[in-house]
């Protein structure tokens, strides 16, 4: 799997605090070796956002991703709060 990061995800995640910095390493760590571990929940969007995935980081964190070709590659978009990434 090839991980991509846009300039939005780069851009907020290095806003985050170092705690939060090292809980979304380990989420894309455990996401590179299995992209469906439960712990993830790993999910579709819809409406605005249908084509695109979701991850959870921590019970408000998610990080929004797009997949290709059956996950070969992996384009993350947005990381941050409920609010942050799902424009609320």
């Amino acid at each position: 799997m090839k991980i991509r990061f846009q300039k939005s995800f780069e851009k907020r995640y290095s806003k985050l605090t170092s705690k939060l910095k090292n809980k979304v390493d380990e989420v894309i760590h455990l996401f590179r070796v299995n992209p469906f571990d439960p712990i993830l929940e790993n999910h579709f969007l819809k409406g605005a956002m249908q084509g695109k995935r979701a991850i959870s980081v921590t019970g408000n964190i998610r990080i929004i991703f797009e997949e290709y070709e059956n996950y070969t590659l992996v384009l993350m978009l947005d990381v941050g709060t409920h609010p942050q990434v799902y424009g609320l």
